[in-house]
């Protein structure tokens, strides 16, 4: 909504200034806005929406307990209504960077909703002896209590979009383990050749990895809705109603659908972000693991022609603006930058946690900012990494069976025939000479011809055994 000519004057602590007229929001927020022109970024809309969710419960709870007029109640929980349905949006414009603890950010849903119930009531906007902002919609909270809240609920939206990804890309690479499970490949260990396995192994090693994450992160999600709401400024609940405390927790629970639940320690809740470093060691978990599997995507598919080309990544757009016909791996190159940027967001994060002091942290509105992005982005890049490319991914099995058949590691299945030192001389002697261990065996007659393919059998070397059975009797020799 863009400002008009036309402007209203409001009046704070620190004085009076114009406003222009059509603005819901109102003078904390024109302040804000003025002070901190830094990102350009606006509020997360969850954040937004879980603010708006608990000033609709406080009204409600505080009308109902009788310290609010109910007319003012429900015009409040009106606007809130407008607001959660997707209305005034544009009107939430205070920089994530902004005064420590939020109150920039509370005041400025405390205006938007005050304004916007004035006007329901018949009133103009800024004509605050209608609908106050402090008065009335922030009665009964301070801006301690409400924003580490709405940090906690709008934390839980979003982990309720990113684990469903994580979900869904472990599924996906557990669909691709299950169509590779016959093809035998190379196994590597220091990127140097190692045993057999097959690429349905270790497409189902990606799948435990992610599933293990998304795990990891529901696990932490669950201390986010232990809520400190009517704790008031220090934890006190100093200006809340009696039964507030309670009946507010009940009430947000029912409009969120969450199970929350007051928090054991008020104090605690208000002194202690731990739960978001918990949340963000989650992510990062995440992002790791994610960036190992990335890069093992990207080496599998190196090539087409100079390089491993054991998988095939599907093509979603053309990788040189040069070199004609070129095909990169985008999506996973992708990913690995989003889960660079979180593994940055979880150390700002720690460093804001720590830095709390005796009663509040003020630095919330940087650790809100950082975790909302990571669950965000990481959940955004889990989504289309497992639609547009581990969905398409194709086992190159011809390739695959031409870098097995030339590892140096399956002189491992020779030593319990053979012995390791004697198994040790056919890999460097392979190796050196540019032959195949199982054309070395033959020529050198390691083992007798009736056990060679047998205890070389590539499929039987990707699961648990010896290969040709029972030792064949070490010699020195």
């Amino acid at each position: 909504m863009s400002p008009s000519n036309q402007q209203r004057i409001e009046r704070d602590s620190l004085g009076e200034r114009e406003i222009p007229s059509d603005v819901y929001y109102g003078i904390q927020t024109a302040r804000a806005v003025e002070n901190f022109p830094i990102s350009g970024w606006r509020p997360y809309s969850a954040l937004v929406t879980a603010t708006v969710q608990i000033k609709k419960a406080a009204a409600r709870v505080n009308a109902a307990l009788g310290v609010l007029d109910p007319k003012i109640g429900e015009a409040i929980e009106r606007a809130a209504e407008e607001v959660l349905a997707g209305q005034l949006r544009d009107q939430f414009v205070v920089d994530p960077f902004q005064a420590g603890a939020g109150t920039s950010h509370n005041m400025n849903v405390n205006e938007v909703l005050a304004n916007r119930a004035i006007e329901l009531l018949g009133g103009k906007k800024g004509d605050y002896s209608v609908v106050h902002p402090n008065d009335h919609v922030n009665m009964g909270q301070s801006t301690n209590d409400v924003f580490p809240t709405a940090m906690r609920l709008s934390a839980l939206e979003l982990a309720g979009d990113l684990i469903p990804a994580l979900d869904a890309l472990s599924n996906a690479f557990q669909a691709k383990a299950d169509e590779f499970k016959n093809v035998v490949k190379s196994g590597r260990t220091h990127l140097q050749d190692a045993v057999p396995m097959t690429v349905g192994q270790e497409f189902g090693g990606y799948a435990a990895a992610i599933s293990s994450n998304a795990a990891r992160i529901r696990a932490a999600t669950d201390e986010l809705t232990e809520i400190g709401l009517g704790g008031t400024a220090v934890g006190t609940g100093l200006n809340a109603a009696p039964g507030y405390r309670k009946l507010v927790v009940q009430e947000l629970s029912r409009l969120t659908g969450l199970p929350l639940k007051p928090a054991t320690n008020y104090f605690e809740a208000m002194q202690s972000l731990s739960p978001f470093v918990g949340l963000s060691g989650a992510l990062k978990t995440a992002a790791t693991d994610l960036i190992r599997i990335a890069n093992d995507l990207r080496l599998l598919a190196s090539g087409p022609n100079t390089g491993l080309a054991e998988i095939k990544l599907p093509a979603v757009q053309p990788g040189s603006s040069i070199m004609p016909g070129k095909v990169n791996p985008v999506m996973a190159e992708m990913t690995d930058m989003v889960c660079f940027q979180v593994i940055g967001n979880d150390l700002t994060i720690t460093m804001a946690a720590q830095a709390g002091q005796l009663e509040l942290n003020v630095m919330m509105p940087v650790i809100a900012f950082n975790v909302l992005l990571a669950s965000e982005i990481l959940g955004n890049s889990m989504a289309v990494l497992a639609e547009r490319t581990v969905t398409g991914i194709e086992a190159n099995a011809e390739q695959c069976a031409y870098w097995v058949e030339r590892s140096a590691a399956l002189a491992t299945a020779l030593a319990p025939q053979i012995g390791y030192a004697r198994a040790a001389e056919i890999s460097k002697q392979s190796v050196k000479q540019n032959v195949l261990i199982r054309d070395l065996v033959k020529r050198e007659q390691v083992l007798p011809p009736a056990e060679i393919d047998e205890v070389l059998d590539l499929r039987k070397m990707t699961e648990i055994g010896v290969p040709g059975g029972a030792h064949g009797g070490i010699s020195a020799g």
